[in-house]
């Protein structure tokens, strides 16, 4: 869903409006193009368009633009993109009739997260097909959230110099860019170094060298989250499991997993990320062969 694409028509006389009519700067213009791409990204794959999409399309965009497991803030600045988008479309009179006027980031009731038991985990990560290159990375991307509890963020960012495979380690950046080593498993590390030395070499394009993890198979470019959102819809339809799963729900799995196998809930603490704790702070609270040492004792696939 991010913006490696020349924006459409209607986008373009838009993006020139803010520049020419409003001076807007050239980051905010990049970021007003981003947040209507990802709209274009979603209505294309429904078979709509800006001037036929309806407002309960809009309203399913932003709820998978929560599932993908996106920042409020972030949501929410999206919304006043599109709907900036749509008034200037309504006084260009290219529609007659604005779908955002209704548009809203509802606030779910919190309920427990969904969780995948061991064999509806097995059962997906079963269901890429490793005879090709796109089932490759899949599979990778699918044992890499498992193993490793991370956020889609971390994935999408995910870069091949944090990968320390010959150690069974991967240093994440989660929010404020703090850094933790997350053990990785050798299920997921016999995946990853499949795909990094076979076939992400043949994603790479001429002249697009790049050093992210795991990149689209058309345009060399990282994946958004929508991508990686699509990608695990794929496999649980696949995998037959009525579930509602979203990328966090690999996250919750993993922790919830983990904590049933009798692991200590401080180690699950500084797997995910959740302590305010400096790099420093990992190695000195927490010796890195005895957090090796739990997560092969408790995680499925370790």
């Amino acid at each position: 869903m991010g913006n490696t694409k020349k924006p459409e028509p209607l986008e373009r006389n838009y993006l020139s409006y803010l520049r020419l009519e409003r001076g807007l700067s050239k980051n905010s213009l990049d970021a007003y193009s981003r947040d209507i791409s990802k709209l274009t990204s979603f209505l294309a794959a429904k078979n709509k368009t800006f001037e036929t999409a309806k407002t309960i399309e809009l309203q399913q965009f932003i709820k998978v633009l929560s599932e993908t497991g996106l920042e409020r803030s972030s949501i929410a600045r999206i919304i006043s993109s599109v709907r900036g988008f749509y008034k200037f479309l309504l006084v260009e009179r290219i529609l007659d009739f604005d779908p955002t006027e209704s548009l809203e980031l509802k606030t779910p009731r919190r309920q427990p997260p969904e969780i995948l038991t061991v064999s509806e985990i097995e059962t997906i990560l079963s269901k890429p097909d490793v005879t090709t290159k796109k089932g490759v990375r899949d599979k990778a991307i699918l044992e890499f959230l498992y193993a490793t509890g991370a956020r889609v963020s971390e994935l999408t960012d995910l870069t091949v110099s944090q990968l320390f495979l010959n150690d069974g380690l991967v240093r994440l950046f989660g929010k404020g860019k703090k850094e933790r080593l997350v053990p990785i498993g050798k299920m997921a590390i016999k995946l990853l170094n499949e795909y990094i030395n076979k076939v992400r070499p043949l994603f790479i394009k001429h002249g697009k060298m790049t050093d992210v993890v795991f990149l689209n198979q058309e345009r060399g470019t990282g994946l958004s989250r929508m991508a990686i959102w699509n990608i695990i819809q794929e496999y649980t339809k696949a995998a037959k499991i009525e579930k509602q799963i979203t990328p966090h729900t690999f996250r919750h799995s993993f922790a919830t997993h983990l904590l049933e196998g009798g692991a200590d809930l401080r180690i699950v603490q500084e797997l995910l990320g959740h302590a305010d704790i400096s790099t420093t702070e990992i190695y000195t609270h927490i010796d890195r062969s005895y957090l090796l040492e739990v997560h092969r004792r408790f995680h499925p696939r370790g």
